[in-house]
């Protein structure tokens, strides 16, 4: 993450047509509906496109179920042309079901049977064919009324493909039944509908469809309303990855190639590492960093550029916020299950029968990390989760300073521009400490997690009026909140905890350090809040592991002191 190259073509194919669009005109990162590859920068997933195509000609049923806008719909649409391509006896077959949820069952077997016919003569049309008469008076005469007619009529559509009576095209010899937004299925119709697919895969005689694919937000088992075993339990449960750092490079490298702009590496890695390679939060961090700060396309896009983008980010309103937004506050329970993840470093251990961690996994919040614990998928989710449980006011914004000074956040800055953080920090442990049992009545904040709701909105308030820029580091998913402070190309850090014992305390501080070195941040600053009934004040100033770290053990009152009268 120090080199700062100028990353200009590194991805083997960047030059290839197929990626460049065939010379069409200039594409964009795309954030709005189905991402096109001639309108659109995309990531050929090659690997997982290799492995999905295997399971189609293996006959598999396969379902993917992911939150919205990770890039499931595009990637399916893709891999099925491919298969195409590679191997023209496939007849895929790509229907949505969104529009879907409140037809009766008689509206959705016959709308299911449209989608059908439309996308047949779709594939004929753009493969140049016309279908043989007797498949035309077949789709045209057939009516479906059941899960029972629509087994019968795959049976048929099998034989009907499977002809060498069509004009231009071969015969097909395995159809792919791609279904996307599948959760929208009508209620009164999934289980039959299921049924039926399973009775198909099972059967030695239909072979029709050879591939199912089922791509949705809610799993199968979220769908079985009838709260039975699974009607489909041949599934074979299929996972897309966030991109890596390496399809992130091959992504920007496309618009590096078309239109001559470099990024630096650094940019590369920082966009990678705050989105954790989500593929909605990467295109739009791109798209404002292409289109949007007005960069001069002879000039290099660089850290500077980011840290404004990821500004943007942090405070925006788009539709994958919005959906975070509206999905973190379903349950009031959501919050502290949330903030508990964010603030501990022992974690919450994942429980994958537990109703809520669940929900929140749909909704594509929180994940099971490598070491079975929950994590916040990535920085910015984090760091919006914390800007939207933080209160608007909290109350206590008039007490930041101790009216005998006269002091404001802007006093913090020195003539040269320098921050000073140690002032800062010195002052927001008496801001505690002046302010007693009334940080205990700030609105809709447990008070478990007070301290660190406090800290964050003196930070934010601050590095606004200063005008410098603030980074949510998350380096294990959970615990270990970094804020990095950037101004005046100086880096400052501000690790934040609550008080889990002295051992966690004391790796806080050798994790803290290491961190420093690996950023080459100038100050470190380590502030821990205790909430214990005994709690212990300390301000320390030490040299650890060469770097110089002051800490700040913050007491944190339990209850409103019997003295004081309500």
């Amino acid at each position: 993450m120090k080199r700062c190259d100028i990353i200009t073509a590194t991805v083997e194919d960047a030059n290839n047509e197929e990626i460049r669009g065939k010379g069409s005109k200039m594409r964009r990162f795309g954030t709005h509906g189905r991402v096109r590859p001639e309108q659109h920068y995309i990531v050929r997933r090659r690997e997982e496109t290799e492995n999905f195509i295997n399971r189609v000609k293996d006959g598999k049923y396969i379902v993917l179920f992911a939150p919205r806008q990770t890039g499931k719909t595009t990637f399916f649409r893709l891999a099925l042309e491919v298969l195409s391509e590679t191997d023209p006896t496939y007849f895929p077959i790509q229907l949505d079901f969104q529009t879907m949820r409140n037809a009766s069952p008689s509206t959705f077997y016959e709308h299911f049977h449209y989608m059908i016919h439309r996308h047949i003569a779709y594939i004929f049309q753009k493969r140049g064919g016309v279908p043989s008469d007797m498949l035309t008076q077949f789709l045209e005469n057939t009516r479906l009324t059941d899960h029972l007619s629509m087994v019968k009529f795959f049976e048929n559509l099998a034989s009907l493909l499977d002809s060498d009576s069509h004009d231009g095209v071969a015969a097909f010899k395995s159809v792919a039944l791609l279904i996307d937004e599948f959760d929208g299925i009508p209620q009164t119709v999934v289980s039959d509908f299921l049924y039926a697919l399973r009775q198909i895969y099972l059967s030695d005689e239909i072979q029709c469809p050879h591939s199912v694919g089922i791509v949705g937000v809610k799993s199968i088992r979220q769908l079985d309303y009838d709260r039975s075993i699974s009607p489909f339990n041949i599934q074979d449960e299929f996972r897309l990855p966030n991109f890596t750092l390496e399809q992130v490079t091959e992504l920007l490298t496309q618009y590096i190639d078309e239109v001559g702009q470099a990024f630096t590496s650094e940019v590369i890695v920082a966009i990678h590492k705050q989105t954790a390679g989500q593929p909605f939060l990467v295109n739009r961090c791109a798209q404002i960093l292409t289109e949007e700060l007005n960069i001069p396309k002879t000039e290099p896009i660089t850290m500077e550029h980011f840290a404004k983008a990821h500004k943007r980010l942090l405070r925006e309103g788009n539709t994958n916020i919005d959906h975070l937004r509206t999905n973190v506050r379903r349950d009031r329970r959501f919050e502290k299950m949330l903030l508990q993840i964010a603030s501990y470093e022992s974690g919450v251990l994942f429980n994958p029968d537990d109703a809520l961690m669940n929900e929140l996994v749909t909704y594509g919040v929180i994940a099971e990390g490598p070491d079975g614990m929950c994590e916040i998928v990535n920085p910015i989710y984090q760091h919006r989760i914390l800007q939207i449980f933080k209160p608007t006011f909290n109350g206590l914004e008039n007490v930041y300073f101790p009216e005998e000074t006269g002091k404001h956040f802007i006093d913090y800055l020195t003539p040269g521009g320098d921050l000073e953080m140690q002032p800062l920090l010195d002052n927001f442990q008496s801001f505690i400490a002046r302010a007693g049992f009334r940080i205990l009545q700030v609105p809709d904040t447990p008070q478990e997690y007070v301290g660190q709701h406090l800290l964050y909105a003196y930070l934010d308030h601050f590095v606004n009026v200063v005008g410098a820029n603030m980074f949510l580091e998350v380096q294990t998913g959970r615990g270990r909140i970094d804020l990095i402070i950037i101004h005046n190309q100086r880096k400052y850090i501000v690790e934040t905890k609550i008080w889990e014992g002295g051992r966690y305390y004391l790796a806080g501080k050798k994790q803290l350090a290491a961190y420093m070195k690996l950023e080459e941040a100038a100050e470190g600053y380590y502030v821990v809040f205790d909430h214990r009934q005994k709690p212990e004040a300390r301000i320390e100033t030490e040299e650890i592991d060469d770097v110089k770290i002051r800490s700040y053990v913050i007491p944190v009152l339990q209850k409103r002191p019997s003295s004081v009268r309500r």
